[in-house]
């Protein structure tokens, strides 16, 4: 990578004047570093800090059969299942409940899956470029911005992270990159975070001295600008060149870790990106089987959905050694699901009516949120229950996905006035959330 390449990408991570790296180098908040003392005096636009969460986001445009093998599918013996012995249905139980599902997803701990739910919805659309659409929640988002972009509006002041503006890491179409405020956002693929950051003259390796020239330069803040109240807060947060050293040391053993681009690599990546508390919101993409039309036998979908459901396990297993269970939520929101009536034995097609999404975290209560049913040639998203989440209810299929949207947004604490601003139309779902 060349150094202005490497330049740029530091200002896109770390903001003006690196901002964020002296803000991870010192323990002050970013915006202490940028304003000074008018920072101690400044409000806040965190509602409620105790339920902010950072999101780790999968999404894909190409249309993964996530819906054909997932709970909830089990109920009607005319629904096509995978046949490979990997993918047999499996009883587990999510939330208390007892449900049926492809193997691969019984292996999730059961700590894991009752923190999971899994959502039936309708995207409304058949086309893989509409996926961008899909993350705008149809255009019922105000003003049309993507549903990743306004949890990480929203959830930044609570966070206190470097930026806004969402990270992609994994992106493999041009669709599924993100926006945020109108404007398309870099994707930065986790190979391009190691080489950029654990150079030997690369930021993580000089941690210790610049957090002494920050603090240096910060001089005036403590001595006769601030009160006394407010020079023992900020001596509170400032770290020592112990933690210092032992930040540097876990940064840049992690991030040598990465030899590719794979989905381990973009894990790997994004829990550095939060330890560094750049973003409120990171994309990657999981593969759960692709654009299957021609999956004969659907091993591929077999393969994937086996491999994907691991990743998930692998990542809430790291979260949880990082101390970050709690704090991070995973989302996913793909551009439509795929068939599943009688006859998709060898690859499946496009199916606006039915797409899961999967929501693990904390602020959720395990369950299956709606269900599917028959519509047309195949099968739909059934109406949601918005106090219980079951199938049937007052949220009609092509509004399941913007509740979605709208609970994806309460279950971070932000408030109702604001969610119904955000968002047009739909319901929060209560039933969905712990």
């Amino acid at each position: 990578m060349n150094f202005s390449r490497r330049s740029l990408l530091m200002s896109t991570l770390f903001g003006a004047g690196y901002v964020g790296l002296r803000a991870l180098a010192t323990g002050l908040p970013a915006a202490v570093l940028l304003k000074g003392r008018r920072a101690l005096a400044d409000g806040t636009a965190c509602v409620d800090k105790s339920k902010a969460q950072f999101v780790i986001l999968q999404t894909s445009g190409l249309g993964d059969p996530i819906n054909a093998n997932a709970p909830g599918t089990y109920l009607d013996p005319n629904i096509a299942h995978n046949l490979d012995p990997t993918m047999v249905g499996t009883n587990l139980t999510i939330g208390g409940q007892v449900t049926k599902a492809a193997m691969p997803w019984s292996t999730l701990p059961q700590d894991v899956l009752d923190r999971t739910c899994f959502w039936h919805i309708m995207t409304n659309t058949p086309v893989h470029p509409k996926e961008p659409d899909v993350l705008k929640l149809n255009g019922a988002t105000t003003p049309n911005e993507m549903l990743p972009s306004l949890l990480a509006r929203q959830l930044a002041p609570c966070l206190g992270t470097i930026q806004s503006q969402p990270i992609t890491l994994g992106a493999t179409t041009p669709s599924e990159g993100l926006s945020y405020a109108g404007q398309a956002l870099p994707i930065i693929p986790p190979l391009a975070l190691k080489a950029t950051l654990t150079s030997p003259t690369g930021p993580l390796t000089n941690l210790q001295a610049l957090r002494d020239q920050t603090l240096a330069s910060l001089d005036d803040l403590y001595r006769g600008s601030a009160t006394a109240a407010q020079a023992a807060y900020l001596d509170s947060l400032v770290i020592s060149q112990a933690q210092v050293r032992g930040i540097r040391q876990d940064l840049l053993g992690l991030l040598s870790s990465i030899t590719d681009n794979s989905v381990g690599s973009q894990i790997t990546a994004a829990l550095a990106l939060i330890q560094m508390n750049v973003t409120p919101v990171i994309a990657i993409h999981i593969p759960f089987g692709g654009d299957n039309h021609n999956d004969a036998g659907l091993a591929t979908e077999a393969l994937e959905t086996v491999s994907g459901v691991a990743a998930i396990a692998s990542l809430m297993a790291q979260l949880q050694t990082a101390g970050l269970s709690d704090q991070v939520t995973f989302m996913s929101l793909n551009v439509f699901g795929r068939t599943i009536g009688p006859g998709n034995i060898d690859g499946r097609q496009h199916n606006q009516n039915h797409q899961v999404s999967l929501t693990i975290g904390k602020p959720w209560k395990g369950g299956v949120i709606g269900g599917v049913g028959p519509v047309g040639a195949d099968y739909g998203a059934l109406a949601i229950n918005s106090q219980s989440g079951a199938a049937g209810g007052d949220i009609a299929p092509p509004d399941t996905l913007a509740s979605f949207g709208k609970t994806a947004l309460a279950s971070v604490g932000i408030d109702p006035t604001v969610i119904d601003a955000a968002i047009s139309s739909g319901k929060v779902v209560t039933g969905a959330l712990a």
